[in-house]
């Protein structure tokens, strides 16, 4: 799980640099107004089925690609630097949301070494 830890770095990163949206509402909301431009949205691997189909729903209607993430609410909003849990982050910068990308490849793929 050290391949994993580089995705929840990752989005530590973007909130640090300050190009992190987090929870779902404000998420569809700067996707609908366009500003800033969302280039990925991670999304919590525990929330209710109506935030999942929201998130699904909303990121195909916008292009915007949706990962699933292996994390929870909880392990999302450490990861960022909030208190409670959040249902997903949208990452607002493109070379960030390629580090993202990357870590999320990584983490899904077989362990080669």
């Amino acid at each position: 799980p050290m391949r994993n830890d580089r995705l929840l770095h990752a989005l530590g990163l973007c909130a640090k640099a300050g190009r992190l949206i987090t929870g779902t509402p404000m998420i569809c909301e700067v996707m609908r107004t366009g500003r800033p431009r969302v280039y990925l949205v991670a999304a919590a691997s525990d929330n209710a089925e109506h935030t999942a189909k929201r998130l699904r729903d909303r990121t195909s209607f916008y292009g915007v690609p949706l990962t699933l993430t292996a994390f929870d609410g909880g392990a999302l909003s450490d990861a960022v630097g909030k208190s409670g849990r959040i249902s997903a982050v949208a990452v607002t910068d493109e070379n960030l949301a390629r580090l993202v990308e990357g870590a999320i490849r990584a983490a899904q793929e077989p362990n080669l070494q």
